[in-house]
């Protein structure tokens, strides 16, 4: 093959790895959505931390999504948590005015953690626990 052919079917190749994975969760942690269905990205990291129990309410015309997070281990730990909300077509909502939350729990604590959406198109959201590698 011709140089130039080469380079153009590693630069397709690439693209599509990159497309493809841009559609998969990758918090390094757990997730769960407001449909209930929830999600492990670290094994080791689900082993100490859960996700239980979504809630969905209306707060006037804006959604508003609760958690229960809980340490299932019994030293303290230091994480953060994250609300990504959608739209009805499946695109983000103000992606930028949310950002990650730390929270320090303590063992085998539990924790309702909740966040209001950033407007009424808002139809549904995920959350996002990763752990916190620094103090």
């Amino acid at each position: 093959m011709k140089p130039m052919k080469c380079g153009l079917l590693l630069s397709l190749a690439l693209a599509s790895v990159f497309s493809l994975s841009a559609c998969v969760h990758n918090t390094a942690g757990v997730w769960i959505n407001s449909q209930g269905e929830s999600g492990i990205d670290s094994g080791g990291f689900a082993r100490n931390i859960a996700l239980e129990g979504i809630t969905t309410r209306r707060v006037g015309d804006l959604l508003q999504g609760s958690t229960l997070l809980i340490n299932k281990a019994s030293g303290d730990m230091r994480v953060q948590y994250k609300f990504t909300w959608y739209d009805a077509n499946g695109l983000t909502v103000e992606e930028s005015s949310t950002s990650w939350q730390s929270v320090k729990l303590h063992g085998k604590q539990q924790l309702q953690i909740s966040a209001v959406a950033p407007n009424a198109e808002a139809i549904k959201f995920e959350v996002y626990v990763r752990e916190t590698l620094s103090n």
